[in-house]
């Protein structure tokens, strides 16, 4: 299925589906069912999605951003993760291959390196990452005015009533996330997983790296290890996640449970005519490490809601849920910090 989107890469819209491309067939898949921009990364450290067989080299960004632009959709690369000292020529160079390449956008949660690409690449679109942690006005203010950034990502720990309150009070363009894994602390401060494994996904690109989890049948059902820590234990009929720290089970008070999380996909369906009233003006989709499948299964789902939701008449279909049921973590969804009572 083709749907409509942009008919030109500069032209704007008023309200973006973002989609994650975490290879040349996921890019695809998404421009095919209707993303008006996708995101993916280069294949090493400089992006939050730094898995093995993932993301693109050179000869694959180019033939990426050829089948989008083509069909007038964007191209948006992730460099959002942080340069280790002694290696910014690592991240520095990722910004100059990027400007090379025509991508329509880079998204940075990095100071030094929106100087660099501000001072370097000046013709080159900022957005400001959600691993910038910037949730209020005054820090997307900064940004605006020291680097020029575009768009700001909001972090998943805001209200409804805060990410209205924000989009009110700046001309930054704001992206907030609609679906996909759920981020329980605030990005781009969580070092968790690193006291496990030694390795911080916001230097080395990567929370719960592949080469650490170990999965194994046990006298108490399936055991999920990273780095020989136990993550969690399932039983026979219970769905199982990919392991991370925040999203295990936990000894508490001679009680096991999800004491941080419960392994759940961010759902903001239902949200969609709030969010696009408010002035919003773009939503993403999680999921590079996901497959092309569910890029387009996602995807498909959210342009028709989206196109629904802008012609005035919206309700939540039970084919969609059905159909975002199938590909949720822990095939359970949450609105998150966007409503809950604590809030």
């Amino acid at each position: 299925m083709t749907a409509t989107a942009s008919p030109t890469p500069d032209t704007p819209k008023s309200f973006e589906l973002v989609c994650p491309a975490g290879s040349l067939p996921a890019l695809k898949a998404a421009v095919d069912n209707g993303a008006d921009c996708v995101y993916l990364g280069f294949r090493d450290a400089t992006n939050a999605r730094n898995f093995a067989g993932l993301n693109f080299d050179e000869a694959a960004i180019a033939q990426g951003i050829a089948y989008a632009h083509q069909r007038g959709r964007k191209v948006l690369l992730a460099l959002n993760t942080y340069p280790q000292p002694g290696a910014e020529a690592l991240w520095h160079g990722a910004i100059d291959r990027a400007a090379a390449a025509g991508v329509d956008a880079v998204i940075l949660a990095d100071p030094g390196l929106m100087r660099y690409a501000a001072e370097k690449q000046p013709g080159l679109r900022l957005h400001l990452s959600v691993q910038g942690s910037a949730t209020n006005v005054e820090a997307i203010a900064f940004y605006r005015k020291e680097f020029g950034i575009a768009r700001a990502v909001l972090p998943r720990v805001l209200s409804l009533a805060q990410v209205e309150h924000v989009v009110e009070h700046t001309d930054v363009e704001i992206e907030v996330f609609g679906f996909g894994s759920l981020c329980v602390m605030v990005e781009g401060r969580c070092a968790l997983s690193s006291y496990a494994t030694g390795e911080s996904p916001n230097t080395h690109g990567v929370c719960s790296p592949a080469r650490a989890v170990r999965w194994a049948q046990g006298p108490q059902g399936m055991e999920a290890r990273l780095n020989g820590v136990l993550i969690d234990r399932y039983g026979e009929h219970e769905h199982a996640s990919y392991p991370t720290l925040c999203k295990g089970r936990f000894d508490v008070a001679d009680e096991t449970y999800y004491a941080i999380e419960e392994p759940a996909s961010l759902n903001t369906l239902e949200l969609l005519p709030k969010l696009i009233a408010m002035g919003v003006a773009a939503v993403k989709i999680e999921g590079r490490q996901r497959s092309p499948a569910y890029a387009a299964q996602v995807t498909r789902v959210w342009r028709e809601a989206i196109d629904q939701a802008r012609g005035g008449r919206f309700a939540v279909k039970p084919a969609w849920m059905t159909q975002l049921d199938q590909v949720a973590e822990g095939q359970q969804h949450t609105l998150g910090a966007y409503h809950r009572a604590w809030k």
